[in-house]
């Protein structure tokens, strides 16, 4: 007897994952965050340096990270890496940025701020700034940076000294403004001049509000990708994977027939949450990242085929159809999880031990092979054990196992 309910059930559940697929999975898609190897950008590599204020240790690696991912905020850039490898190396990805040259110059520049008085004595440095220094125009139109200091007492006793005299402003060791010291300031609020654009004139202000770094960085070297070449790596990326999942199609429902059918619709719920958690963890695609998915689907595949086959080994046997379903996916559950837990420890290795793109590589494949998991071992098990249960299919030529292969 048919049980139309277990059908019905069957039915609306696919119904449901293509709905969902169709209705937002293109919209899920385009919000990913693309890296610099799909989008352009440039990547540095710097060797950190103890400076004259700061050993290299690292807590003050990790202010160092702190103040260059304040200064690339500040610049705009969406979703920027930076990594400290090897405890005296830090690598930073910038992905779609434009000007490479001044965000370079940028991220690397000390920025330590001095106010030098005529005899030669430091009497306030950056750190005595608050973190609001901007541009603003003269009377006369000219380029200057508006500060203001946290103890305006302090800045008082400092004019009221040198009233009359120049107060030299440094900048990494060079003069930028020398002005004289006219009036007492008592609210502690200044203007530095002597920039020659507003380029510059921002360019200081920004420097200034986030602060110098601890350490001193010397460039190792850099690595340039275009947005072209960006472009071309995605759709070449793009192309491999339609390639990919249509052979697998095929092969699946040619060679195992209805649940063939059942595991490219556990496949397609894989890709799409998959997509929806890089979404919702707000994850940066890498062309690693993608090869990780890949190679998730492939687990997702296997995981269906090791099933399968349990399941025709059991038919063979002269069992009906859903005692081979039942049977198979029991004895199949431990080659399953014992696959899957070590390349998920494989993975974590990779994760612990590598940077930069392996640690894309590997949380991507953790994440894939934990969603594999789930669609393979539950939704596609589920709807299997649906249509076995439902009585509608007896020829078990349709699970791939052909009559004269019977007991």
């Amino acid at each position: 007897m048919i049980k139309w309910n277990k059908i019905t059930i069957f039915a609306l559940v696919t119904a449901f994952i293509f709905g969902i697929v169709l209705y937002n999975g293109v919209d899920q898609a385009r919000k990913i965050n693309l890296g610099l190897d799909l989008q352009g950008g440039f990547e540095v590599l710097y060797q950190a340096v103890a400076s004259t204020d700061a050993e290299l240790t690292r807590e003050n690696l990790q202010s160092t990270v702190a103040a260059i991912e304040e200064r690339i905020n500040r610049l705009g850039v969406a979703e920027p890496s930076i990594d400290i490898e090897a405890n005296n190396r830090i690598r930073v990805q910038l992905a779609g940025i434009a000007e490479q040259d001044e965000a370079r110059a940028i991220i690397g520049t000390t920025a330590k701020l001095e106010f030098v008085a005529p005899d030669g004595q430091v009497v306030m440095t950056g750190k005595d700034l608050k973190s609001n220094a901007k541009y603003v125009p003269d009377e006369i139109n000219q380029p200057t940076v508006a500060i203001s200091f946290q103890e305006p007492s302090l800045f008082a006793d400092v004019t009221r000294t040198y009233l009359n005299q120049v107060l030299a402003i440094v900048l990494d060791g060079e003069v930028i403004s020398a002005p004289k010291i006219q009036v007492v300031i008592s609210d502690g609020n200044a203007v530095i001049t002597g920039m020659s654009s507003v380029a510059e004139a921002n360019k200081l202000a920004l420097l200034l509000n986030s602060g110098s770094l601890p350490l001193e960085l010397q460039e190792v070297n850099s690595t340039s990708v275009g947005a072209s070449l960006g472009q071309i790596a995605l759709e070449k990326a793009m192309y491999a994977l339609v390639i990919g999942l249509i052979l697998i199609v095929l092969y699946m429902i040619f060679y195992y027939r209805v649940p063939g059918l059942v595991a490219v619709i556990s496949l397609v719920a894989y890709i799409y949450l998959v997509i929806s958690l890089f979404v919702i963890l707000d994850f940066t695609m890498t062309l690693p990242g993608i090869a990780a998915i890949l190679l998730g689907i492939g687990m997702a595949v296997d995981a269906n085929i090791l099933t399968y086959e349990r399941v025709r080994e059991e038919l063979k046997k002269g069992k009906t159809v859903l005692s081979s379903v039942i049977t198979g996916s029991k004895k199949s559950l431990t080659t399953i999880l014992d696959a899957n837990i070590t390349t998920i420890l494989a993975a974590a290795v990779l994760f612990i031990f590598g940077s930069g793109p392996i640690k894309g590589f590997a949380l991507t494949l953790i994440i894939s092979i934990v969603v594999s998991m789930f669609t393979a071992v539950l939704i596609s098990r589920w709807l299997l054990l649906l249509l076995a249960q439902s009585n509608i299919i007896k020829n078990t030529e349709l699970f791939g196992a052909k009559r004269g292969e019977l007991k």
